[in-house]
């Protein structure tokens, strides 16, 4: 921990997100805080100013406290885009409860969110149309206003509780200039439980985090410590906003530091959305940044530079050592694939393989790794500019205590967090509150350890580990990562498999990339002996005989993921098995 105080930056507390707002306004108001495209074939960019996302804020903020909502509760789903963060801010700052709906949920769990939410209004983009028209028919909630982020003129919506974002943003407006001071007077509670999020899963066991503007607040100080953001940054935006990682981190800190967030046309415009919007970093999940390392691999070997460029990291490396960093001249051919500006990438949510990471520090990319919940609002340790190790986590963010509960032999034990980010518990679930939160402590689930010199490494899911009969502990992460070294492997799970003799069978299921594998093996299409081989030689080998993979089932489908590129191991594991 000491290391990480060795080089903190200059970041300031925040009370709460009207203080927030304010930041926008006092010093970074002439300063583009969005930039996006109409649609992905658009080539005219969109920019909006800090001083207009402040104006847009106050506006809608005024119309909902006219409309009566103060201390109530406002549901949010949309895509990422702007009306999501002014209406984010504008309900926030507004004293009215926000409720971020998980985008990709289908019209069934929607309805029982925003009934087991007792959402009072929501605001939604146009897509969402006939759920919400289908919840005012029933009168089955408890939603009194439905907002529009779209025009919904050319609908057959007649009835009055359908309004749009911008007629209430032009309403607001009006009333803001005309003297209308209801916003101006509004004193927040930044310790009440103001932001409701719920967990992934299925709506009868998903539980709802409650959490408050001084969790947020305090976690975007920490992470002021954690990296040197800037405002010429410009961050791209495409993990969902509804989830703390992407909210937290890219939104909230990043405009925090006065930075330009562009929106991402879609994951399969990312390459393109990094060159035409010219983006310095952007938050990530291994898997991701895992498909994107691979790509640059493979690129520098169609060209036959494969020799040289590891020959080049390696000079690159040793000049590091006397301070001369030539990274960016000598890989510019390679970094211009990105648009030539790419400088950090924030990666959270799973391990990741020590060489991918250290493939992009090579490049002169900064890649910072974290570890985080959205219990905690969400990032409780993570990499600074200087103090870095591979497959680590880095340190407990300033003000953040972590430590390991029962450690065993290895040092590995259950991560229980402590500090000003703890959530306020689950919302009306007493029961499962108290079993995380004990005496101050929260009880993550996670399970990691600390090296000698403080850096925290997570080992897996406490409920994921697979228990042999001899007592041996199998981290299927661990072997997930091996197997996702493969360069044709997209992605992987292990599991355990009941066996004959009553013990378990240390099994995987592996998505393979099928034009990378052809072109590894042009002459051979029995691809599952020859990923058969490869688990066998590359990873069976490397480790004691009782984590050896037994089995294993191959395919090109991918798994069972949740928005944010976790996969959701119990239904996968309910599908391989057949019940």
């Amino acid at each position: 921990m000491s290391k990480y105080k060795d080089k903190l930056y200059k970041g300031e507390t925040l009370r709460d997100f009207r203080e927030l707002v304010a930041r926008y306004e006092n010093r970074f108001s002439s300063k583009s805080a969005f930039v996006y495209k109409k649609d992905p074939k658009a080539t005219e960019h969109i920019s909006i100013l800090y001083s207009q996302f402040v104006q847009d804020i106050k506006s809608l903020a005024t119309s909902l406290l006219d409309m009566g909502l103060e201390n109530k509760k406002v549901a949010l789903i949309a895509p990422n885009r702007y009306e999501w963060c002014v209406s984010y801010l504008a309900v926030t700052t507004a004293n009215i409860t926000i409720i971020p709906l998980d985008k990709s949920l289908p019209n069934n769990e929607i309805k029982s969110l925003i009934i087991r939410s007792k959402a009072d209004a929501v605001i939604f983009d146009h897509k969402y149309l006939p759920i919400f028209e289908e919840i005012n028919a029933e009168n089955s909630s408890s939603l009194t206003q439905y907002i529009c982020m779209d025009d919904i003129s050319s609908t057959n919506i007649s009835s009055n509780h359908f309004l749009t974002y911008s007629s209430l943003v032009e309403k607001g407006r009006k009333l803001y200039l005309s003297g209308n001071m209801s916003y101006e007077n509004i004193n927040l509670d930044p310790d009440k439980a103001s932001i409701l999020l719920f967990t992934s899963g299925t709506t009868a066991i998903s539980k709802c985090v409650g959490l408050s503007q001084a969790n947020i607040c305090s976690d975007i100080y920490a992470l002021s410590q954690m990296t040197d953001i800037r405002k010429e940054d410009v961050f791209l935006s495409f993990l969902p906003l509804h989830h703390t990682f992407e909210s937290t981190c890219t939104f909230l800190y990043g405009t925090s530091c006065g930075i330009t967030v562009a929106f991402c046309d879609g994951l399969k415009y990312v390459q393109k959305n990094l060159i035409e919007f010219q983006i310095t970093g952007f938050v990530g999940v291994p898997l991701m940044l895992e498909v994107m390392y691979k790509k640059i691999e493979k690129g520098v070997a169609e060209q036959g530079k494969t020799k040289l460029v590891k020959m080049m990291r390696k000079v690159c490396n040793f000049l590091l050592k006397f301070g001369i960093d030539i990274r960016v001249k000598v890989f510019k051919q390679i970094l211009n694939q990105f648009g030539g500006k790419l400088h950090t990438l924030i990666a959270g949510g799973a391990p990741m393989n020590k060489e991918t990471v250290q493939g992009f520090v090579d490049l002169g990319i900064n890649l910072l790794q974290g570890y985080g919940l959205t219990e905690t609002s969400p990032v409780v340790a993570g990499e600074n500019d200087k103090f870095k190790r591979a497959g680590s986590v880095g340190f407990p963010l300033p003000g953040i205590t972590v430590q390991i509960d029962n450690p065993d032999q290895d040092g590995i034990g259950e991560i229980m967090v402590k500090g000003p980010t703890v959530m306020k518990g689950y919302i009306d679930n007493e029961d499962a509150t108290k079993e995380v939160l004990k005496d101050g402590w929260f009880y993550s689930g996670d399970l990691g350890r600390f090296d000698k010199d403080g850096f925290l490494f997570i080992t897996g899911r406490k409920k994921d580990v697979i228990v042999l009969k001899n007592g041996k502990n199998i981290f299927p992460e661990e072997l997930e990562i091996l197997i996702n070294s493969l360069p044709y492997v997209s992605e992987s799970m292990v599991y355990g498999k009941p066996a004959k003799d009553n013990d378990l069978m240390i099994c995987s299921k592996i998505v393979y990339n099928s034009e990378a594998i052809k072109e590894l093996y042009p002459n051979d299409t029995n691809y599952k002996d020859i990923i058969w081989k490869d688990v066998k030689e590359k990873i069976n080998h490397s480790m004691p005989a009782y984590k050896a993979i037994r089995e294993i089932i191959v395919t090109e489908e991918p798994l069972i993921k949740t928005t944010t590129q976790k996969i959701k191991r119990h239904e996968e594991l309910k599908r391989i098995l057949g019940n």
